[in-house]
């Protein structure tokens, strides 16, 4: 057999290995080649943080509550459902200011991260402003609204339909207004973007057709309203949903 002759048929022999085996051959391309890590979470902080490889990662996309607050041990608890014991897929998208690896987690396709969030058990967040995903976790804190769930379960006060919000935005100052024919007590009442920032009301009663504007000073902070886009959230004494908004 001559070279060429020889070499061609090699290359059709591979082809024709290739096409036989093609499912188990491009599983292997994905799971070595691609951009795709499959991995094993060791352990779960909590309901957004888990551990691999020794290695903390921070989920991207949403932020649960903090120790001590409602819903952290159900979040923690239910994102432990999701991850541990299952060989899942992890997007790394660079690192965040405490040096923990930042990603998305997958598991046969879906993304995990954004199942919390439909869960109830934590709000969308995108300090960066919105990335391709945004939307996937728009619709889930959506459907989480509809079906009414934990941080998603909607205010019984009387007041909750009466406060509206009148301004929120970058760079403005919040309006809350009482459009109702009587006071409301607001004691306990809180306000938080998609992080930590957190205003809470202290013995405050809005009268009716009246307004109260909060500040960035109200929160403590330099700035609470992000430029790149961000999500208000108003709740009840019992941290029941009141309203939310976003730009």
């Amino acid at each position: 057999m001559k070279k060429v002759e020889y070499i061609v048929f090699l290359v059709v022999l591979v082809l024709v290995f290739l096409i036989a085996n093609y499912s188990s051959f491009d599983g292997w391309v994905v799971k070595n080649l691609g951009n795709e890590e499959y991995i094993q979470v060791e352990r779960v902080i909590d309901g957004d943080t888990v551990v691999v490889n020794g290695t903390s990662v921070r989920m991207l996309g949403l932020n649960t509550p903090e120790r001590g607050e409602k819903y952290y041990t159900e979040a923690k608890a239910y994102t432990e459902n999701l991850v541990l014991n299952k060989t899942i897929v992890i997007e790394r998208r660079g690192k965040d200011k405490y040096n923990r690896d930042l990603g998305y987690l997958f598991y046969e396709g879906e993304n995990l991260n954004a199942k919390v969030v439909e869960k109830g058990y934590a709000n969308y967040y995108f300090p960066e402003g919105p990335d391709s995903y945004y939307g996937v976790f728009e619709k889930a804190w959506e459907v989480c609204v509809e079906r009414n769930e934990n941080l998603c379960e909607k205010s019984l006060s009387k007041c909750a339909e009466c406060i509206v919000l009148h301004k929120f935005g970058p760079d403005e100052n919040l309006i809350l207004y009482n459009s109702c024919d009587f006071n409301c007590n607001l004691d306990g009442w809180s306000i938080k973007d998609e992080g930590r920032k957190t205003f809470v009301f202290e013995d405050f009663t809005l009268k009716s057709n009246y307004q109260v504007e909060i500040t960035a000073k109200d929160f403590n902070e330099t700035y609470v309203w992000t430029n790149t886009g961000d999500t208000m959230f108003l709740r009840d004494a019992k941290g029941e949903l009141v309203l939310w908004e976003n730009y």
